[in-house]
């Protein structure tokens, strides 16, 4: 993901780029990104340049480390996936956006990592609930 694909973070890498500080009052419009900046680039390539990607065979390992002191030791990096996706999906955001989001075919995100939670069967229920009554008439 891009800088520019998630505002909320724009700022941090200007900052970054430009080398000013947390709460220093400067003027961010001045300051220009790469277009081929990433959203999370190399700790030791930050300085330089905001293009060069992790490399992914520390990733994963860095994460388990950081899992395991708040006692989710088995969790792993790639379950974040599914949890962001699972959690979209109870939001309400649409399927389609969801898949966009991750990359891939809203039915392959549906199969592989849309989970059953309680919030969504409870969501169901109430919409069949309201549909019958109106049916019904009750």
């Amino acid at each position: 993901m891009r800088p520019s694909q998630n505002r909320s973070h724009t700022p941090k890498y200007l900052r970054l780029k430009a080398g000013v500080p947390d709460g220093a009052a400067v003027d961010l419009s001045l300051v220009k990104l790469p277009a081929d900046a990433l959203m999370f680039p190399s700790p030791a390539d930050i300085e330089i340049s905001l293009t060069r990607p992790r490399d992914a065979r520390a990733v994963s390992p860095n994460f388990r480390t950081r899992a395991r002191k708040p006692g989710f030791a088995r969790f792993r990096f790639h379950d974040l996936r599914g949890t962001h996706e699972t959690l979209l999906l109870d939001a309400g955001v649409p399927v389609h956006v969801v898949a966009a989001r991750g990359g891939q075919d809203p039915a392959m995100l549906l199969r592989t990592y849309a989970k059953r939670t309680k919030k969504a069967d409870t969501s169901a229920a109430d919409v069949i609930a309201g549909l019958a009554k109106g049916v019904l008439g009750k």
